[in-house]
């Protein structure tokens, strides 16, 4: 079923609050993995340096063992180089004036490195040509008081491919995240507009039936004052005329009055005054302005049974509630049919039970009874009510923490039940 214009904008808020969401949580992804990034090449570029350094300072303890063990002038010390092996590292050693002693030839960075720790003692050094190298270069002095320098160079591209590793794996991970979020996010967002949806959808309905309901008692008042002015009439005629127009401006007084009463109920204006009341009193009360409009029908109203049963709750209202389903019981209770009424207590609640011999309701017609200007079969009997009538009791009964409940067979009648919280403070 397409959506109706109302419902569009609601629609277009859905998918808004949806990139919203997404778009936020992606910009929290894109923050939290531009910092973790950040930190990793940290740590990852400390402990490059870190293993550098240890593979410098391995490189002079291999020197000045090897000066140690042998009286030679500088020979065994170069041999140093060619006994470890580091993998993935790149030894060198110097002379203190930055002069390759092994391998005997080195790139003029690597030599400018070398007199750079010379100078200060140790060097630190990039190229990123041709490749991306990182150096550290340390000098040293042996036990015959020669001084060397120590070089040990790594491919920084181990560490970009570390990185390249880690942000496919971040940005793979942070996609299905955003795509999980996305959907997820609407059907959040959709759950949450839902009772808005339902609000819209409920307002619009009851606007498109009020309004239909509202246009024919106006175009019957219209009508019938536009054909008495039409021509002259006899006093009789206009009394007539007269005594019409006033049934169907009282209808539609009474109309109007159900549609105030339920748009204030559902925007919460219409406060309960609540106070200790008997409902066998009020039902009392209620059954005797009923039987005035069953006796001209010629239906029987009885009061069956009448406890004492205490509530709590807004006396009026409670008395609409009773009168509203008596009404419709004996509007749809044939001549020479009955409605019983009786209050009873039992079960910590109270029960009111109005039982008619009208014309009963279909099984499948029973769910919808209480919605707004549902009339359902206009031929099981005779209503020239709106269809608001079992939509305000079935309010009343909520706000009063009621439960409403319908019985019904075709053919044998209805069976309407009403149950209220017993009150234990009402005397």
């Amino acid at each position: 079923m397409p959506e109706g214009p109302a419902l569009q904008p609601l629609s277009a808020l859905r998918l808004r609050l949806t990139l919203w969401y997404t778009g936020t949580f992606g910009l929290i992804l894109l923050l939290l993995g531009g910092g973790l990034f950040l930190v990793i090449r940290s740590q990852v570029s400390q402990r490059l340096d870190t293993s550098l350094a240890d593979a410098t300072a391995a490189l002079e303890r291999a020197a000045e063992i090897r000066e140690i063990e042998s009286t030679k002038a500088s020979g065994d010390v170069v041999d140093a180089v060619d006994e470890l092996h580091i993998p993935d590292r790149s030894l060198y050693l110097l002379d203190g004036s930055g002069v390759p002693i092994k391998p005997a030839h080195a790139e003029p960075w690597v030599i400018a490195a070398a007199g750079q720790a010379a100078k200060r003692g140790t060097a630190d050094q990039d190229t990123n040509t041709p490749r991306e190298l990182r150096l550290h270069a340390e000098r040293f002095t042996v036990g015959s008081g020669k001084t060397y320098i120590a070089a040990v160079v790594a491919n920084r591209g181990e560490l970009e491919g570390q990185y390249a590793s880690l942000i496919w794996a971040f940005g793979i991970g942070a996609l299905v995240a955003v795509v999980l979020v996305a959907a997820g996010g609407y059907v959040l967002v959709r759950q949450s507009t839902a009772p808005v949806e339902g609000a819209m959808e409920h307002m619009r309905r009851f606007m498109a039936d009020a309004a239909h309901e509202l246009r024919t008692p106006v175009t019957v008042l219209r009508t019938r004052a536009e054909v008495a002015l039409q021509q002259r009439r006899d006093p009789d005629d206009y009394e007539r005329t007269l005594q019409s127009i006033a049934r169907e401006a009282e209808r539609l007084a009474a109309l109007v009055g159900d549609l105030l009463l339920l748009a204030r109920a559902d925007a919460g204006e219409r406060l309960l005054r609540r106070e200790p009341l008997f409902l066998d009193d009020v039902a009392l009360d209620a059954a005797g302005a009923a039987r005035v409009m069953a006796e001209p029908r010629g239906v029987t109203l009885e009061v069956g049974d009448l406890s004492e049963a205490p509530i709590e709750g807004d006396r009026q209202l409670v008395r609409q509630l009773l009168m509203i389903v008596l009404d419709n019981a004996v509007k749809f209770t044939p001549s020479g049919g009955t409605v019983r009424l009786d209050v009873a207590t039992d079960d910590g609640h109270v029960r009111a039970v109005i039982e008619d011999t009208g014309a009963g309701i279909p099984r499948e017609q029973l769910s919808r009874v209480f919605e707004r200007f549902f009339r359902g079969d206009p031929a099981r009997g005779r209503s020239d009510g709106a269809g608001l009538g079992l939509a305000i009791a079935k309010w009343i009964a909520d706000a009063h923490h009621a439960q409403i409940a319908l019985d019904s067979e075709v053919g044998r009648g209805t069976i309407v039940t009403i149950r209220f919280p017993l009150s234990l403070s009402s005397s």
